[in-house]
């Protein structure tokens, strides 16, 4: 575990720290920032869908040639990673206030056209939320083979081990099956009846999985499907790891404690300030401390935050973390070698 002194801080008083918060609430709030954006929205959701009707089309128009099947199978690749970030802000009330409105559209989005549980999503990112880089209430920590300090290590047995002790080298290759492990988490929550309406959410689970699988069969030979399948859904996986990898791991971990929200949002997450293009790919998600600070923030205000919130930090003395794209995924890399160490030396007890 990294603790706070290695970061060059130390928790504040609760008081000052809420303070801190509320201070800093009013200055994004004045600037605008927590406005809703619907009308972006609706017209991201109409350019989203539209996108993802033309990959349609083009397989449509292939005829089964590979070139063609690639291409499509990156084109939707790259789209439906827009619906997942769909999903997500909706999840976090960006794109409306009205929870019937949030519930259809994570429904539309989520289960229906990726296969992704949005009801588990909900649960399981909200409890990352409220607990990033938490070793015991963090389930984007405790879901994964990895290991992100070297107190983890004990719990590793067998093959997850073997995978643990060499995640340095494994972190990045394995992140091609992300999409697929999200679908999965999700069957797993259904079948442990652990969503609030099961039936209607595992139905339309199931109703994407025939149109999905179905429209692939019907327009195409056996061959050009698996083509199709291995590029799309490995260049899925690999987005949405990539954009959601490098927010919080390699920065301070911890096990019981509290913290302030301020100080458990600002010290455990960073931000990649990136141009437009970077933006799309990452969802907003690189100014990842501003969405941690203000989940409802919506997407597009991200950037605008992201000058005030760093100012912010350096006027109150906590560290903020800033680094570039390809520094961002070097950091990671290193941390989980770091963190594995143990388990290459030997000196965990098995």
């Amino acid at each position: 575990m990294t603790d706070l002194s290695a970061v060059g801080s130390a928790p504040r008083e609760p008081g000052a720290a809420e303070e801190d918060f509320r201070e800093l609430t009013r200055r994004v709030t004045d600037a605008g920032l927590m406005r809703p954006r619907k009308g972006q929205y609706a017209a991201a959701i109409v350019v989203v869908w539209l996108m993802n009707a033309v990959g349609w089309a083009g397989l449509v128009l292939s005829g089964g040639a590979w070139w063609q099947v690639l291409l499509a199978a990156v084109w939707l690749a790259i789209w439906h990673e827009q619906l997942a970030f769909l999903l997500h802000d909706a999840g976090h009330r960006q794109i409306s206030r009205s929870q019937q409105t949030i519930r259809a559209l994570g429904l539309i989005h989520g289960n229906l056209m990726l296969g992704v549980c949005f009801g588990w999503w909900v649960q399981h990112h909200n409890r990352h939320h409220n607990h990033p880089n938490h070793l015991e209430l963090d389930p984007d920590i405790l879901r994964r083979v990895a290991v992100f300090a070297p107190e983890q290590a004990q719990q590793r047995k067998g093959l997850a081990r073997f995978i643990a002790a060499h995640q340095r080298h494994l972190f990045f290759p394995l992140l091609g099956l992300e999409a697929v492990v999200l679908r999965i988490a999700g069957i797993i929550a259904l079948r442990r009846r652990a969503v609030r309406r099961p039936w209607l959410e595992g139905g339309l689970m199931a109703g994407h999985a025939v149109l999905f699988f179905g429209a692939l069969l019907w327009l195409l030979p056996w061959t050009s499907v698996l083509l199709f399948l291995a590029v799309h859904q490995g260049l899925l996986g690999y987005l949405l790891g990539l954009a959601f990898a490098v927010n919080h791991k390699g920065l301070p971990t911890r096990v019981g404690g509290e913290w302030s929200w301020l100080e458990r949002q600002v010290l455990t997450s960073r931000t990649l300030p990136t141009g437009l293009v970077g933006d799309f790919f990452y969802g907003g998600l690189n100014y990842q401390i501003e969405h941690h600070l203000f989940p409802g923030m919506p997407r597009s205000a991200l950037r605008h935050a992201y000058p005030i919130v760093k100012a912010f930090c350096a006027e109150r003395g906590v560290p903020y973390t800033e680094t570039g794209v390809l520094e961002s995924y070097r950091d990671l890399a290193r941390h989980l070698g770091t963190a594995s160490e143990v388990l290459r030396q030997g000196t965990v007890t098995a």
